[in-house]
């Protein structure tokens, strides 16, 4: 009776991982399917869908696509909310409304919310869950509930090359400059200058660069070395496989 046992436990546990293999293999086959892409934009169809972006599968919610233009080279990850105008089916003019220069990169569960103008400089990375909105709510009238009352809503405006930490919230109104850290779940609103990092909620500024004097206060960490030209991947990849101690 145990040698069955046995048997049967060896069967079961063969069969869960030929499922669990063929279960993988399907999703990895439906992200690549599910993709947005320009050459395969499926429903979607964006003012601009720029060369080398990719939507990765599954889209949350996306809509107003007519008002939104995608620069080349985007990551957008998963679960990743674009919309623009407070609901399908809106006219909304002749501009475009929310835009993402080149190189823009969006976390996976990432929101941007355009109800009126909001502009990513090219180079941009957001960590996982940023949330980006040009529309607030209001709570002018005490006796009716904030949700029945019409919101306010502000352009926002953030510029190339800023890294924007996971869970960050950028509020109607917000214009970051170049190059701006905004640490993990900070809550920014009205103007962040260049080169600057901005943490808390409200996020205010807790370092700066300053062209003669440099990062005030200095930075803790010793500056990257950067990775030397011409190394290729796979030099790179040997090297991580060496041990600690070189061999």
């Amino acid at each position: 009776m145990p040698k069955n046992r046995n048997t049967f436990s060896s069967l079961t546990t063969w069969r869960r991982r030929v499922l669990a293999s063929a279960v993988h293999r399907g999703w990895r086959w439906v992200q690549e399917a599910g993709a947005v892409t320009a050459e395969h934009p499926g429903r979607l169809r964006f003012r601009r869908l720029g060369s080398g972006t990719r939507l990765a599968f599954p889209q949350g919610t996306v809509f107003g696509e007519a008002w939104i233009e995608l620069g080349d080279h985007c990551i957008i990850g998963e679960q990743v909310t674009l919309t623009a105008g407070m609901m399908p089916g809106l006219d909304l003019g002749a501009d475009p409304i929310l835009t993402l220069g080149n190189g823009v990169v969006l976390g996976r569960g990432s929101h941007v919310i355009a109800d009126t103008r909001v502009t990513i400089g090219s180079d941009t990375y957001c960590g996982p869950y940023v949330y980006i909105t040009s529309t607030n709510h209001s709570y002018d009238d005490p006796h009716q509930p904030v949700g029945k009352q019409w919101p306010r809503t502000e352009p926002v405006e953030i510029g190339p090359g800023c890294w924007l930490g996971t869970g960050a919230v950028v509020l109607p109104g917000a214009r970051l400059g170049r190059n701006v850290v905004v640490a993990a779940g900070a809550v920014v609103r009205g103007e962040v200058p260049d080169h600057s990092v901005v943490a808390g909620a409200p996020a205010r500024v807790v370092r700066s660069w300053h062209p003669v004097r440099g990062w005030e206060p200095p930075l803790r960490t010793p500056t990257p070395v950067p990775i030397p030209e011409g190394v290729t991947p796979e030099q790179l990849l040997a090297l991580a496989d060496l041990e600690p101690d070189g061999s």
